[in-house]
C-alpha cells in the first residue's frame, strides 16, 4: 500500500490565493484531479494530503502558481495544466520564464517594473548574476528594485532568507546618545529598508517573517563571522563602507545565495582618510565573472521630475572649478540699514 502524507502550503497574500483556486475552485479541482491528492483551505494555508511523490508534485505545483499570481499572471485551466507537467517532467525552473516582466506586486496589489533601460538592465544583471552592483544616484530605483527581486525570489522559494544590511556610518559617538536599546539606536539608519519591505509585504506579514528569522534587517557589523547560505542579501549605501568592511561582507556568501550591492559614490559620509568600499570594489571586482556592475544615472531617476534636475545641476557645479572669494574687507558692499 502506498505510503500517505501531508504537507502545507502557505500564502504571503490572500489575493495570491484567490487567484490560484480560480472560478469556483475549478484550478484546484484539477490538480486534485490531474494528480490525485486532496487540497483543503485553512486560512492562508492550504493542506495537501495523498500519496507521497503525488503529494510532492502538488506542493510544487501550487507554490509555482503563488510564484505566478504574486506576479500579476492570470491563473487560468490552461496554465494550471502546462504547469502540472513542468513539475511532473522536473522542469519547475521554467515557471519564473513564464511571468511578464513584472518584478514582484506590492501588498496593495501594485505591479513593480523597471521604468527605464538602465533599470531592466540591472534588473537582468540580479537576475544573471550571483552578485550584483548597483551605482546611482538618488531616486533610480537601486534599493527599491533590489528588495522587491529580493521578495520576489522569497516568494518563488528560491531562498530561503531576505537579509538587508547598512553600515551606520554615523554609529560612533553619537549612537550612545540616542534613547532605547541596540535595536532601537541602529533603526534610524535602517528605515528606508524598513519602508520598502513594508511596501512589498505589507506591516503584518514583514513582522511574521521577521519573528520567524526569515527577513532579516540590521547594521553591517552584524554580518561579521557569518555564512550566509540560501539568502538573498542585500547591501545598501554601500559608499560609507570601507575597504575592510566590504571585503568582509561579499567574503559572507554562502551556497545558493545572491548578493546585491548599492550605493552613490557621490554621497560618501566617510572621513577624508578612508577610502569608500564601493568605489574600491567596483574598480577591484570589475572583470570577475558573475558579478555585474550596473552604472545608473540621472536618466533613471524615476522619482519628482525636479529630482532629476536637481542631480544634473550638482553633476555640472562638480565640472565646474571652484572660484575662490578675494579675501579682505567688505565692509561697504553692503548698506547696513537703520
Amino acid at each position: 500500500m502506498e505510503q500517505m502524507t501531508e504537507k502545507t502550503v502557505s500564502a504571503e497574500r490572500v489575493e495570491d490565493l484567490i487567484a490560484v483556486f480560480g472560478s469556483f475552485d475549478e484550478n484546484i479541482r484539477n490538480i486534485e484531479e490531474a494528480l490525485s491528492v486532496t487540497i483543503v483551505n485553512r486560512g492562508e494555508e492550504l493542506k495537501v494530503s495523498g500519496g507521497v511523490e503525488a503529494v510532492d508534485k502538488a506542493v510544487r505545483t501550487l507554490n509555482g502558481l503563488l510564484a505566478l499570481a504574486a506576479k500579476g499572471e492570470v491563473i487560468d485551466e490552461q496554465r494550471v495544466r502546462y504547469l502540472i507537467t513542468l513539475v511532473s517532467e522536473g522542469n519547475d525552473d521554467m515557471v519564473a520564464k513564464m511571468a511578464k516582466d513584472v518584478v514582484c506586486i506590492t501588498a496593495k496589489g501594485k505591479p513593480i517594473k523597471a521604468k527605464t533601460v538602465g533599470q531592466q538592465d540591472y534588473m537582468k544583471a540580479i537576475q544573471n548574476n550571483t552578485i550584483t552592483i548597483g551605482v546611482g544616484p538618488a531616486g533610480t530605483g537601486k534599493t527599491y528594485l533590489a528588495v522587491a527581486a529580493a521578495v520576489a525570489a522569497f516568494r518563488e522559494r528560491r531562498v530561503n532568507r531576505i537579509i538587508l544590511t547598512r553600515p551606520a556610518v554615523e554609529a560612533g559617538e553619537r549612537l550612545g546618545f540616542l534613547p532605547g536599546d541596540l535595536q532601537n539606536k541602529v533603526d534610524p539608519y535602517l528605515r528606508p529598508l524598513y519602508d520598502a519591505l513594508y511596501d512589498m509585504l505589507g506591516p503584518e506579514t514583514f513582522q511574521k517573517y521577521q519573528e520567524r528569522g526569515s527577513i532579516e534587517v540590521a547594521p553591517l557589523a552584524y554580518m561579521r563571522g557569518r555564512t550566509l547560505d540560501d539568502s538573498f542579501i542585500i547591501l545598501d549605501e554601500a559608499q560609507n563602507t570601507t575597504r575592510e568592511q566590504m571585503k568582509m561582507f561579499l567574503t559572507r556568501l554562502g551556497f545558493g545565495s545572491k548578493i546585491v550591492i548599492t550605493g552613490d559614490v557621490t554621497q560618501i559620509d566617510l572621513p577624508d582618510d578612508k577610502t569608500s568600499g564601493l568605489k574600491d570594489a567596483v574598480r577591484v571586482l570589475e572583470n570577475v565573472k558573475d558579478i555585474a556592475i550596473c552604472k545608473l544615472t540621472s536618466a533613471d531617476v524615476v522619482r519628482h521630475a525636479l529630482v532629476q534636475q536637481i542631480i544634473n545641476a550638482y553633476e555640472m557645479a562638480d565640472k565646474k572649478p571652484e572660484v575662490k572669494k578675494p579675501a579682505g574687507n567688505y565692509k561697504g558692499q553692503y548698506k547696513r540699514k537703520n
